[in-house]
């Protein structure tokens, strides 16, 4: 077990900052409160897992697993503490900057693993949450492994399938989770090239500059659209301008928010935050955190049994 101690200048609500990692309820991977969050990874130098928990200004982290020390290192960034919001000017609307006041918690974090996140965005693309939370969950229980330490066991934490895992499996592995071929077979084609993409993380330059590189090389590849370059920029990365273009319900979340309207699309979203260019992402995290969304029409969509097709 390794041990750090990080003093507290500004508040921190680790709900808000890890919010984004977690993906549906059951999440295997991470357990999280506003105080404390555990959490399962893997980094270059092996499994880890990570408790953190905040204690008036200090925040106090226990890891374990042989990449123990890894994650305490990269713990200020996977808090957002090295999150930069010069150039933010949330008082450009009364809505943004009433959430800014009332969020001071929220800042962007970055994990610097690109495989964690981009397996569960795909697994999210054209689907209800619902579905893409049980394809990930399943996924992890079947073909991942116990987080190492007495908090995972504690807590039934599971690493993500490694690389080699998720490349060696077949399609019929995944029919079950509702995943059909055209997802399983881009899950596949990542996992193989889990090297190239793991060194997007180290390229240089600010955090939108490096957002906006490994998005352009995301979406080479096949299968791999703005949106979900963009979910993963922002949690891998950091990036504090990443839009998530083809969201299915941001466009009129934003449009509520900012501007009254129940429905937009994408372009009129657009238009909505090009005045936070460089930090639409922050302003997008604080209306997702606390702005109300529009109002519902029609009966909720129930989802086909994908595993019966």
């Amino acid at each position: 077990m390794a041990r750090r101690t990080l003093d507290l200048e500004a508040p921190i609500d680790l709900r808000l900052v890890l919010g984004p990692l977690l993906r549906g309820r059951g999440d295997p991977t991470l357990r999280l409160n506003a105080v404390a969050a555990a959490r399962a990874t893997r980094t270059p130098d092996g499994p880890a897992t990570v408790l953190v928990e905040v204690r008036g200004n200090r925040l106090e982290a226990e890891a374990w697993g042989p990449g123990a020390d890894r994650i305490l290192d990269g713990l200020p960034a996977l808090l957002g503490m090295d999150d930069d919001a010069t150039g933010f000017d949330p008082s450009l609307h009364p809505v943004v900057a009433r959430l800014a006041r009332r969020l001071p918690g929220l800042r962007l974090g970055r994990t610097g693993a690109i495989l964690e996140v981009l397996v569960p965005a795909i697994l999210e693309q054209l689907v209800t949450g619902a579905e893409a939370s049980f394809a990930f969950r399943t996924l992890v229980r079947r073909h991942g492994e116990p987080a190492p330490g007495p908090v995972a066991a504690a807590q039934r934490l599971r690493l993500q399938p490694s690389p080699e895992a998720l490349a060696a499996l077949p399609y019929y592995a995944f029919h079950p989770l509702g995943v059909e071929q055209r997802r399983a077979e881009i899950v596949r084609r990542v996992a193989r090239d889990a090297r190239r993409l793991e060194a997007l993380a180290d390229l240089r330059g600010t955090r939108a500059e490096v957002g906006a590189a490994a998005g352009t090389r995301l979406r080479a590849y096949p299968g791999i659209g703005p949106w979900t370059a963009a979910e993963v920029t922002l949690r891998a990365l950091g990036d504090p301008d990443a839009v998530s273009v083809g969201d299915y319900h941001l466009p009129s979340l934003v449009a509520f928010a900012l501007a009254g309207e129940p429905r937009a699309d994408d372009a009129r979203m657009l238009e909505l935050l090009g005045p936070w260019r460089g930090h639409r992402a922050r302003v997008i995290r604080l209306l997702e955190a606390g702005a109300a969304g529009p109002p519902r029409h029609g009966p909720r969509y129930s989802a086909p049994d994908r595993r019966a097709m």
